[in-house]
């Protein structure tokens, strides 16, 4: 057993103790401000990161730091409120260990949703976009080291990291739902400071129509596992460049909450056809 896969095994069992019996297939990763989905969970067991054995911290505002572990109906969903970013200061292999842990209690597709910066001129403050595929610029993987077998491939695939099924069920909800969904490639960078105008020029080039500094490492440890993704960013300000005013992390966090009605709706009722399917 690989030392990864021992500080997987000893996390996993110390939730499964405060949470007995409990088996999640759908898994939910929330993002900056749009943690309150968490808490329309039922008969929920809530455990802050920090209890965690080997379990990253979360330090940013709009994070909560905590794993959410419910029913939504008759359906088992274990929610993160919030996330760890390598710009935090940690490891690669710690940005993805959250996915690893999920994908150990027996999660088998995740939802990943962040806050993200406009590239893509037609799009507006407040909208949601579908990941259809992404752009990992960080600069790192979490894979970069010994591969352990049992966990998954030395060189896994990305060609669908994205389900393109899962994205067509979203449309299809989002349309059910009267909800406006963008559609659209996402780009990673590790942050913490924002882009230059210069930069988002240049991802608007490599044809990304969204930006942000998550997601993408979350998404490759979840392919290496073999686990189905869908992701949903909420464009919560309009990139360097293209909007009128200074970036800022409060505007983040406001457009979040402007819209988390919104979100979780739209994110509820799809998962709700995840289950069925």
């Amino acid at each position: 057993m690989s030392d990864l896969t021992s500080k997987l095994e000893t996390c996993v069992a110390a939730i499964r103790a405060r949470a007995p019996g409990f088996s999640p297939k759908l898994g939910v990763v929330l993002g900056s401000g749009l943690g309150e989905f968490a808490d329309s969970l039922e008969r929920a067991v809530t455990i802050d990161y920090a209890s965690l054995p080997d379990f990253p911290r979360s330090s940013v505002h709009g994070h909560a730091g905590r794993l959410v572990l419910g029913y939504r109906g008759q359906t088992p969903i274990v929610a993160m409120q919030g996330r760890v970013h390598f710009y935090e200061g940690y490891a690669p292999w710690q940005v993805g260990f959250p996915t690893r842990v999920l994908g150990r209690l027996g999660v088998t597709h995740l939802t990943v949703t962040n806050a993200a910066g406009g590239i893509n001129t037609s799009f507006h403050v407040g909208d949601l976009m579908v990941i259809t595929d992404h752009l990992n610029l960080t600069g790192y993987n979490p894979l970069v080291g010994p591969n352990d077998d049992t966990l998954g491939p030395r060189f896994p695939d990305m060609s669908h990291a994205y389900s393109p099924e899962r994205v067509k069920q979203l449309e299809t909800v989002a349309f059910d739902e009267a909800i406006a969904l963008r559609k659209g490639v996402y780009v990673g960078l590790s942050g913490p400071s924002y882009e230059t105008p210069a930069e988002i020029r240049m991802l608007r080039t490599l044809g990304a129509d969204a930006v942000g500094m998550s997601t993408v490492p979350e998404v490759i440890v979840a392919a290496h596992m073999g686990l189905e993704v869908t992701g949903i960013s909420c464009i919560t300000n309009l990139a360097a460049g293209i909007g009128q005013h200074q970036l800022s992390h409060d505007e983040v966090s406001q457009t979040a909450d402007l819209v988390k009605g919104t979100f979780s709706r739209l994110l509820g009722r799809f998962l709700d056809t995840v289950a069925r399917t």
